[in-house]
Parts: C-alpha cells; structure tokens; sequence
C-alpha cells in the first residue's frame, strides 16, 4: 500500500517520439540496448496495456488536457490540425495554479504562434524547436540534430551540442533552480523521430546486425537511455528522487524500429509481437510503455497493472497523485488511475477507449478506428480481436460474436457524437495580439493537402498553397511581408542558397477577408511586402508568388506586423 508523503511531489514527465512498446529490452528486443530504461522498468509501476494515439500530435494534445485529441481540434501533424484549442486547460496550467513551477524542454508540436505555444499555455520555461519535428518549416533553418537554434522563452538561441543532450541538460538546470519549490518538468524528446541522425558511437553496435531496420533509430533510442540515467543521478544528487513522480512514455507505435506489410504485418525488426506500427489503428500503433517511480508515494518495485489505460488518464492521476486543484467547469474524458497505482481497488469498471486513426486536414471520417475494452479490440468497424488469445492480431472473430460488435460500435458511435461537435471549426492563429507582434506564419499550419511541413518542401520550391486561419485582434494598420526563405535566410524571393532550386515569380497577391491584393516582385526583393487596415474579425489568410511561366505557389513564410 502506497504511503502518503507530506508536501507535494515533484513530477518529471519523459515522453519519446516513435519510440514504440518494442524498442526497449526489457519488452523483449534481443538487439536493442537500454540498460537505464531497463532499470527504471524493474523499479517501476508498469501499465503494460497502456495506449496513446497512433501520431504524435494527438497524443500531446490528449496528454495536456486529459480530453481525446479530436475533441480538443487536433487530428493531424500538420494542415492546421495540429494546434491545441485555445480554450483548453493544460497540464501545466493545473500545475501552475497549484503553485507548482512548470518547464518544457523539446518537442511541443501543439502551434507555434499565438494562443497556442507552450508559454501561453501554463509553461513558465521553455526550451522548444519548432514544428513537430527538426528540419520542419516552423524550426529554424538548417538544423540537423547538433549546434542547432531553439527557441528559449520566445527567443531564437544557438546550442551547442546534440539535441538530446540539450533537453535534458536544461530540463536538469531547471530542476535544480526549482529544488526547492515543487516542480513539473515536461521533457518531450524529439528523438528518435526521423530524419535519424545520432553520433556514430550510438548508431555503430547496430550496424551490420541482421533485422535491424535502422541502426541510427536504435542508436537515437540508445542516447535516450543514457541521458535517462544523467536525469537520474541528478535527481539523486539533488536529494529529490525520492519524492519525485518520474514517468516514462511514448507518444506512438515504432517507426523504424519494425517495418511491416500492407496487412500491418511486421517483415522486418521487432514490435512486440503486435501487428501495425506509427500511423496503425492496430496495437501496435498505440499500445505504447508507461512507467512511473514515485518511491515517497510507495509506488515502485517492479508491478505490472493490465487493465486497460490510456493516455487521457495522465491528468487526472497526476491530479490526483499530487493534490492539486482541478481545473474549475472542466470534465475529462480520461479516469484517475490512482486507485489501481496504489492497489486500492479489488476490481475495476470495464471500459471502452477509441483511437482515432487520422492524418488529415480534413474533418475526421467515421471508423478510421479502433474501440478497445480489455479484452477486444474492433478495428475500422467490422474487424473484431480477442487480444487475451491473439495479441498479434491475426484472428477477426467478428463472424463469431455480433454481440460485442455491436456493443463496441454502439461504444464508439457515442464517442463520435460526443467529440465531433466542433469538427469544422478552425483553431485561429491571432494576429495584432501584443503577445506575439510581429506573426511568423508558415505554410506548415496552411489548411491545404498537401502542405509544405518540411524544409526541403521549400528548398525545391514546391507549387503548393493554402490558407491559414486567423483572427485579427485589433482594428489598425498591417503589414504583411511574403517570403519564399525565412528572415534567417539571407535571399531573394527568387533566388536559393546552394542546393535549392530558385523560382520564377513576378507577382505577389495576399487575399485577407474582403482585401485581395496584388503588386508585381522586385528581382532583388527578398518579401513582398503589403500594407493595409484591418478590421477586427475572423478571416482567412492565402498568399500567392506567381510566375507568367504559369507556376504558382504560396508564400511559405509570411511575418505579419501590426504597426
């Protein structure tokens, strides 16, 4: 029985990206390495069917609120669908109101303008790159993994060193500036998503070796894992172990830890014994590691919980676990997990938890899913598995038990008419707020697909276009300036730097609410820059660099100014 200790603990919360519930050892990898991460498993209160979604902004969002990613607007990685609602209470906004101090360090992938980055959302440090990924459109130019800028506190940075690395040394300076007041510390890695770029002397002992599908991801793994074991020393260290509730997760299935067939068939690698990886309405898309140590609250030792949980059930617990405030007028999807963490329950309800499996700009479309109770799981609606006897996934028994298809539809019919109320409305990027003046907007939030979310999409100058969704604050003079390369890029509207392709545009439209105007490009110019008043309202925002070769595509970076 867990012990009760007095004042309120400290949280670090890990979270990797496309690390998924095979790439570890102690989940059975006879190739990868993780010896720290083994460690912290075997001291651990483990969920071993634990789920998130099957793409990483989604999961975000149902972690920072508690509440199922399509209901807080978010359903995609990109095309305007992967910005939190503004409207929606953070984990950091309850930790801050409890008068806990709050620090990001990595990946947020939630927006990255105005209402929607992490220090307008109850973090008071922030240590971020931008997008959902380095090398996106959001993040600065050029980074690659090492000696990259990030963005501190709202403010462009250079670093040194590897991105990891970096993380958790500023998540540990946070820690130890904050000893002495409680602490939530968020540390979302990036790692190891693609591009996978590590140091040779994590990605070496997996060259060479037979059903590896990338040696550089288990290396990226292989780099977590060591910088967990600095986090963990340094918590000791700190005399702040012990009353500190330290989790560990993943955000999604494996990317390149497993590849599999059309069928979501794994040919290649490892994951689990499951079928389905990153991106899979099957478990293997989702079912995903969850392990916390709070050795002060008697949670530790090694135990293994199998009843059904999700990621939706990390606020609440927390809330619980920590004593804080729950956040007035707000009702989670997600259940405190408390009871079962501490063994104070002899059974526990039965439930059904949905996966929304989508990558969209468009509105989600019905059954892209899989409903999941503890023992079954209905894929895509007419696919029916008894995970107890056929945890691969092999099996569809929906022939053989309509009962439960239909209970498992009916389960996930009321989920959609509960979450799909507010489908088409757009999350608004604010321009004219003091907050963030100028705007840096980026063809990654454009709602249009396909979109340019990564750099490379501008190096080659892809003809693509799209609008954002904004909402102008206040009345009063505007200035939009139109940029093919972003201000760090030194370069003509039509020229490139070395290895990207330039352009042939001579004209420049921006189209704003009832404004739509045009003005030829300078051969020299660097922007297109537009002037005009703007009333308050909501409107939607599309650029336009077109060529009288015929080619068109829109202004991949455009930085709006209220003057």
């Amino acid at each position: 029985m867990a012990q009760q200790q007095p004042g309120k603990p400290n949280v670090v919360l890990v979270i990797t990206d496309d690390q998924g519930y095979g790439d570890l050892t102690c989940h059975g990898n006879s190739i990868i390495r993780t010896p720290n991460l083994d460690r912290l498993h075997s001291e651990s209160v483990r969920f071993t069917d634990f789920h998130v979604d099957p793409l990483c902004a989604p999961t975000r969002a149902a972690l920072m609120t508690g509440h199922y990613a399509t209901r807080t607007g978010i359903w995609g990685t990109t095309w305007g669908r992967s910005l939190l609602r503004s409207d929606e209470v953070t984990l950091a906004d309850v930790f801050a109101a409890s008068g806990y101090r709050t620090g990001v360090f990595g990946k947020w992938h939630l927006g990255d303008n105005y209402p929607y980055r992490p220090q307008d959302r109850g973090f008071q440090e922030v240590l971020i790159h931008g997008g959902g990924g380095l090398g996106q459109i959001p993040d600065a130019w050029g980074n690659n993994y090492f000696d990259d800028i990030y963005c501190h506190n709202g403010v462009p940075k250079q670093f040194s060193g590897y991105c990891t690395d970096i993380w958790f040394e500023h998540a540990m300076k946070f820690i130890e500036s904050s000893r002495d007041e409680p602490f939530f510390c968020y540390l979302p890695t990036n790692a190891p998503h693609a591009p996978y770029i590590v140091g040779e002397e994590y990605a070496a002992p997996y060259r060479d070796k037979e059903n590896v599908v990338s040696p550089e991801f288990y290396g990226m793994i292989a780099n977590i894992d060591e910088n967990m074991a600095r986090l963990r020393r340094h918590l000791k260290e700190l005399d702040l172990e012990d009353n500190t509730i330290l989790i560990f997760m993943a955000d999604n299935g494996t990317s390149a830890g497993a590849q599999t067939d059309g069928k979501g068939l794994v040919t290649r690698g490892f994951n689990a014994g499951m079928r389905g990886k990153k991106g899979s309405a099957y478990d293997g898309g989702h079912r995903d590691p969850f392990f916390l140590r709070w050795p002060a609250g008697g949670l530790g030792g090694g135990r293994d919980i199998d009843r059904l949980t999700a990621h939706i059930d990390v606020l609440p617990t927390l809330i619980d676990l920590c004593g804080l405030t729950p956040p007035e007028g707000v009702e989670f999807d997600g259940i405190s997990l408390a009871p079962l963490l501490r063994g104070q329950v002899e059974s526990w309800p039965d439930r059904s938890i949905v996966v929304q499996q989508q990558q969209s700009c468009d509105p989600p479309t019905m059954w892209r899913a899989a409903v999941m109770s503890d023992n079954l799981r209905l894929v895509n609606r007419d696919e029916l598995y008894d995970i107890a006897t056929d945890p691969g996934q092999q099996t569809n028994i929906a022939g053989d038990r309509p009962d439960d298809v239909e209970r498992l539809r009916d389960a996930y019919e009321a989920w959609w008419r509960s979450v799909s109320t507010q489908f088409d409305d757009c999350c608004r990027i604010a321009l004219g707020n003091n907050a963030e003046n100028p705007v840096h907007l980026t063809g990654f939030d454009w709602h249009a697909f396909p979109s340019p979310w990564n750099q490379s999409h501008v190096c080659e100058g892809a003809e693509l276009n799209g609008f954002w969704a904004v909402e102008i604050e206040r009345d009063g003079e505007y200035e939009f300036a139109l940029r093919r390369w972003p201000q760090e890029v030194d370069r003509p509207i039509n020229g490139a730097p070395s290895g990207c392709t330039p352009i042939r545009a001579n004209r420049a439209r921006l189209k704003i609410g009832d404004a739509d105007l045009t003005q030829p490009i300078d051969k020299s110019a660097s922007a297109a820059t537009f002037h005009l008043r703007l009333s308050s309202e909501k409107a939607r925002l599309q650029t336009w660099l077109d060529g009288d070769n015929g080619s068109s595509r829109g202004a991949y970076y455009v930085y709006v100014k209220r003057l």
